[in-house]
């Protein structure tokens, strides 16, 4: 059975909250979201037609590998995520597993996930949510600045998180608090971005039809 619109599990998991997490940090998280709406997507992020960054990135063992290496010559959908601890990235995470992983694979097109927390983190991703594709780690969001979509959540959110026992900077690789805005990139097989899907607001995430439709249009 296909899994629920992404939208449709966000929209869920927004609402079991109301019961789960205290009003004043709820409070905070809408009035982030609704700036984060608000600003956009930034203009400095990276057009179709350039070259994809690269960095030294590591894979859940803490090896070092580069995007190009785990590409393997292939095209790729490339997943960039804000970590382990953010629900709304495990719902969307688990959803492309059963929605996109074996058709890519099929297709040859590689599925890479990433994001800027430490190794074991990634690998608890992956156990938790049985992940097939690879899962890498950015430390210091190399790859993530040069796409343009790092942000950093302000103090007021960062003491929202804090109070449910989330520490972002002991989460990532830097020990910073940047975090990355969710984004879906597709590769070809010469290392150029063909199609680039930023969501500022991390509730909302690319759907799987969306990718699928963006690949055969811009992948041959």
């Amino acid at each position: 059975m296909a899994a629920a619109p992404i939208a449709d599990q966000s929209a869920a998991l927004t609402q079991g909250m109301a019961g789960e997490v205290p009003a004043d940090a709820l409070e905070t998280f809408r009035e982030e979201q609704a700036a984060l709406d608000a600003a956009g997507v930034p203009d400095a992020v990276l057009e179709a037609g350039s070259v994809m960054p690269d960095a030294r990135l590591l894979d859940v063992r803490g090896d070092a590998v580069t995007l190009e290496q785990a590409r393997a010559g292939r095209p790729a959908v490339v997943v960039f995520y804000r970590g382990a601890w953010c629900p709304y990235c495990n719902v969307a995470l688990r959803t492309y597993q059963r929605e996109l992983a074996a058709e890519l694979d099929e297709r040859g097109v590689a599925l890479i996930a990433v994001s800027p927390q430490k190794p074991d983190g990634s690998l608890s991703v992956v156990e938790v949510n049985e992940l097939s594709y690879t899962v890498l780690s950015d430390p210091g969001n190399q790859v993530g600045r040069a796409l343009g979509i790092v942000t950093r959540p302000s103090d007021r959110v960062l003491g929202a998180q804090a109070s449910l026992g989330l520490d972002v900077a002991g989460e990532n690789a830097d020990g910073t608090s940047d975090i990355v805005m969710p984004t879906v990139v597709i590769v070809d097989a010469a290392g150029v971005v063909r199609w680039i899907d930023v969501h500022p607001n991390y509730t909302t995430r690319t759907e799987p039809a969306q990718i699928l439709a963006a690949l055969r249009s811009t992948v041959r």
